[in-house]
């Protein structure tokens, strides 16, 4: 079906996981353009790439090619608003419109599929694993939702046999894939905005495991066990971790299995539950008959993911930057620095994203965020939200208990860190503090000339 079409148009082709869709089809000699109301350096690098990208939304800003409603696929991603203008114009026009899940689902259904899902870690391990098989000269295709340090990049491409792919919870989107081989890294409380419920959360994610092909497989972190072969620190699992230690950039670790111990495995990540996104690539490695040797080989030559855990600077100051934007992430960044610098004073910086999420675990953050000596909070990234009445950054601010807590402006933020005494200093959250991470880094490295 998607060979049909001639032009490929994306509402919200910045995103993510719209871009890595977008370069694709970009590679499969398609046309490409599409809107965003950010130009980022995914949309700079998208246009360089010959896409057509515009930032204002409006129906005279679609190139004439991409009007013809026979020739012309439109993909959008839930965070397009409805009233969007352009989207409406698609929809009373007739075009073929598609969300971006629905065409994942399409790309991979007659592929053989792996899907990574869980509410965290899902991002990492399938990065891992992209790069297990890139190095060991797999047949596949990988739309990551992160950018890969090794690639510098969300999409990774060395063939067409595998298609691995991030298996979203968001609006229920991983119920388009029917994969061979799955892994559910985590199932904590998120989203609430859209499942309403922790049950009926739990309740999308056993639909997805439900999707899993005849004889497929399913691979799940003990935590959260939903069948199939499980993983984790325990021995009771079919692949744990023991002999666990930790260095400033690095973890170190046996993984068993089988009766096997692989011992003195690195892995260029710290923290737990990064060695357990590593462990979870492991045992699908092994899945598809890759050698212990050569995964483990792999592992020490993976460089990360763009916003887990990436130091942005390590002098004056250390700045860690991180995607962390759920109670559960923060409390995995905290363990972390704690374990890594347990004798050094430490600032959370973070952008709560979305106001929803906000009042739904507003005592969780308060919680894990009173932990770090001092907490700056930034204003809420709305992202596909409207203001709620009543939740905003002061509300959060007053339930924290540290003794230094401040609201900021992200404009002011490098001046914030460079002002602050506290050696370590981590920016979190989902929203646009991430591109900040990076002036901020400039800037500070200017300030101390």
């Amino acid at each position: 079906m998607i060979n049909n079409y001639k032009n490929i148009y994306f509402l919200g082709i910045g995103g993510i996981g719209m871009s890595s869709l977008a370069f694709y089809f970009i590679n499969e000699k398609k046309y490409v353009a599409g809107y965003d109301k950010v130009n980022s350096n995914i949309t700079k690098l998208l246009s360089n790439k010959g896409a057509k990208v515009h930032y204002k939304d409006d129906v005279i800003n679609i190139p004439s090619e991409f009007l013809n409603n026979i020739e012309t696929l439109i993909v959008y991603t839930p965070a397009i608003s409805k009233s969007n203008k352009e989207f409406k114009f698609f929809k009373e026009n007739g075009f073929r419109i598609l969300k971006r899940s629905e065409l994942l689902g399409l790309i991979s259904q007659n592929k053989f599929c792996i899907a990574v899902a869980g509410t965290h870690g899902k991002t990492t391990t399938s990065s891992i694993l992209s790069h297990i098989l890139y190095e060991n000269n797999i047949s596949f295709t990988s739309f990551i939702g992160g950018i890969s340090e090794n690639y510098d990049s969300n999409l990774l491409q060395n063939g067409n046999d595998i298609v691995l792919v991030e298996a979203d919870e968001f609006d229920r989107s991983f119920h388009t894939l029917f994969p061979n081989i799955a892994c559910v890294t985590s199932v904590d409380p998120d989203h609430l905005d859209i499942y309403n419920s922790k049950e009926k959360l739990d309740s999308a994610f056993t639909q997805f495991v439900d999707n899993i092909k005849s004889k497929g497989v399913l691979f799940s972190n003990e935590k959260t066990f939903l069948g199939g072969i499980s993983y984790g620190f325990s021995s009771k699992c079919e692949y744990f971790i023991s002999n666990y230690s930790n260095s400033k950039s690095s973890s170190f670790f046996n993984i068993n299995y089988n009766g096997i111990s692989v011992d003195s495995v690195k892995f260029n990540m710290p923290g737990k539950h990064n060695a357990l996104n590593a462990l979870a690539a492991f045992a699908i490695g092994k899945e598809l008959n890759i050698d212990d040797k050569s995964i483990i080989n792999s592992l020490s030559t993976f460089l990360g993911v763009k916003r887990r855990f990436s130091y942005a600077l390590r002098s004056p100051k250390i700045i860690i930057d991180d995607y962390a934007h759920h109670p559960s992430e923060i409390k995995a960044v905290y363990e972390t620095v704690k374990d890594l610098y347990p004798n050094k004073t430490n600032t959370a910086i973070f952008q709560p994203h979305l106001y929803s999420r906000t009042r739904d675990f507003i005592d969780e953050f308060a919680s894990i965020l009173s932990k770090f000596h001092t907490v700056l909070i930034l204003d809420i990234y709305p992202a596909r939200e409207l203001p709620i009445n009543g939740v905003d950054a002061n509300w959060l601010l007053s339930k924290i208990t540290s003794k230094v807590k401040k609201n900021v402006k992200l404009h002011d933020l490098d001046k914030e860190i460079y002002d602050c005494k506290m050696k370590i200093n981590l920016t979190l959250g989902a929203g646009d503090i991430g591109s900040k991470a990076i002036k901020i880094k400039k800037q500070l490295l200017e300030y101390a000339i």
